[in-house]
């Protein structure tokens, strides 16, 4: 596992969110080319996070003018790469190291592709950085 190092916005940002929500957060990434900040919260907590009828999660959008995403943290490298693709379907990941960088290899449906990819590709995008910044692997390809 790698270590995260947060910008003092970044700091901020998940202050405000775990005040907001009472979830911890342990990483925040500013997407700025997407207009949405997403933050990955503690093993558990994505039902707080998200609160009554996405309560929470509507205050903190509203308070930041932003949208929000959140993907629930794991210790499983593969779990945590099929929590950052929510609610897309991926049936399975496989993480090889190539001596150079370590690759997950997804399983996905051929009609669940365009959900995994998402719109000019925000979603595997979102998966890769989140996988890079906490297991240290390089790239997500698709099968």
């Amino acid at each position: 596992m790698s270590e995260v190092k947060l910008s003092s916005d970044e700091i901020r940002y998940i202050a405000l969110f775990e005040s907001l929500t009472g979830a911890g957060a342990r990483d925040c990434i500013v997407d700025e080319d997407n207009n949405r900040i997403i933050f990955v919260v503690n093993e558990g907590e994505m039902g707080l996070a998200i609160g009554k009828n996405g309560t929470n999660i509507k205050k903190v959008k509203n308070t930041l003018s932003k949208s929000v995403e959140v993907v629930e943290f794991s210790e499983n490298p593969e779990k945590f790469i099929k929590n950052s693709l929510s609610p897309a379907e991926v049936k399975e990941v496989e993480i090889e190291d190539n001596g150079e960088e370590k690759v997950a290899k997804l399983g996905v449906k051929e009609d669940k592709k365009g959900l995994v990819i998402g719109k000019k590709g925000k979603n595997i995008e979102k998966a890769k950085s989140l996988a890079n910044r906490h297991y240290n692997i390089g790239d997500i390809v698709i099968e």
